[in-house]
């Protein structure tokens, strides 16, 4: 991937940029085989691979500058180091989609013509701190929401919004967050919508997914296609009359594997992402699912057995020391452990005892970076 913020020092978010593709897939490759190798997976898929650029579906744009020259990117250090940083524009980042990049680049203009004044974090004044852009890559439309400081700014957003609409029909979902608390987070807990629509609609093989403003979703739609299409080809083959699936986020998973088992239960603790998950099985029209705004590992306590397939896809924390007790109490016959963190990944097969690896593929859901999702299914011995 040619990269000119990479190549030139700007950005520092892909550092394998400068290695070739295969390069990059090999060397994650061998760093995960010696990671794993004391657990022995008995099958070591081909790992997935992806496209090498726009395949990002979610950018999560920083505000800099000042009203007159808004940018949406990153404050890069000036060789005169009396004069500071200057704010340098990321709209044509190589990993967005062209329709993103050009909806990028006209929001960075509509934002100065709206006079809407980006926040300083030095001075702690102004308005605008993020703008969060969501693809649906089955349809090419977008959610986009702007991260305020305060309401102040809201009226100049609705004022000049149909002349942004007008610009870019794909737009079908605009909301407001604030946050107005002085600190590294990216977004509060108000959600102001200023569309009729207050979702996008994805598709990942034959499954619709609703994607709302604060649920997770995986950022390189192709490859989750993969990774929920192995999942469903696993739980096939394992023929379980009835799964968990933890930390389930919209309910990709389960609603991929509800054709294979008689009852699912997906259980995630943001309460937006089951709403999610809901819709999406109503528009299916599935009934052996069962979705709650639960804590995955709280859940498990309140329960006194599990069912044959307990599938796993937590944060980058890992499951834990608790779950990974609680699954061994319960012993279920097989677990499949989905994973964006290997580390943690392992860290939790160390503890998942009498359990034997059976097969492990990994996604390059991230190129260029050091990360990967891996999946593997355990059998209990």
């Amino acid at each position: 991937m040619h990269c000119p913020f990479s190549l030139q020092g700007v950005c520092q978010s892909c550092p394998l940029a400068s290695l070739s593709y295969p390069q990059q897939i090999k060397q994650k490759d061998d760093v995960l085989r010696s990671l794993f190798s004391e657990h022995h997976p008995q099958q070591w898929l081909a790992p997935v691979e992806s496209a090498i650029s726009g395949y990002r579906n979610k950018a999560k744009m920083v505000v800099l500058g000042a009203a007159h020259e808004p940018c949406l990117g990153i404050q890069k250090q000036t060789e005169d180091s009396t004069a500071g940083s200057k704010p340098i524009s990321l709209c044509t980042c190589p990993l967005y989609p062209a329709d993103m990049q050009a909806l990028l680049i006209y929001i960075e203009r509509w934002i100065r013509c709206a006079g809407i004044p980006p926040y300083n974090v030095k001075k702690k004044k102004g308005e605008l701190k993020f703008v969060l852009l969501t693809r649906s890559d089955s349809r090419g439309e977008f959610m986009l929401r702007f991260v305020l400081r305060s309401h102040e700014a809201i009226a100049r957003i609705v004022n000049n919004l149909p002349e942004l609409m007008a610009a870019f029909p794909t737009v079908k979902v605009v909301s407001v967050n604030i946050q107005p608390v002085h600190m590294a987070r990216l977004e509060g807990e108000e959600e102001i919508f200023l569309t009729s629509d207050h979702y996008l609609l994805e598709q990942f093989n034959h499954v619709p997914l609703v994607v709302r403003p604060k649920s997770f979703f995986q950022t390189n739609p192709k490859v989750a296609e993969s990774l929920y299409a192995t999942a469903k080809r696993w739980v096939s083959e394992i023929k379980p009359a009835s799964m968990w699936d933890l930390f389930c986020g919209v309910g990709g998973f389960a609603l991929h594997c509800a054709e294979e088992v008689e009852h699912v239960t997906g259980i995630e603790i943001e309460p937006e992402a089951i709403e999610s998950a809901k819709h999406s099985a109503e528009i299916m029209g599935v009934t052996n699912l069962r979705f709650a705004a639960l804590d995955s590992t709280s859940f498990s306590q309140s329960n006194k057995s599990a069912p044959e397939l307990v599938l796993v896809n937590p944060p980058r924390r890992g499951i834990g020391e608790q779950l990974c007790q609680q699954l061994n109490d319960f012993a279920p016959k097989h677990i499949i452990y989905s994973s964006c963190n290997p580390y943690t990944l392992e860290q939790d097969l160390a503890r998942l005892t009498g359990y034997k690896v059976m097969k492990l593929q990994w996604f390059d859901m991230f190129p260029h970076t050091e990360h990967v999702e891996v999946m593997v299914l355990l059998e209990h011995i």
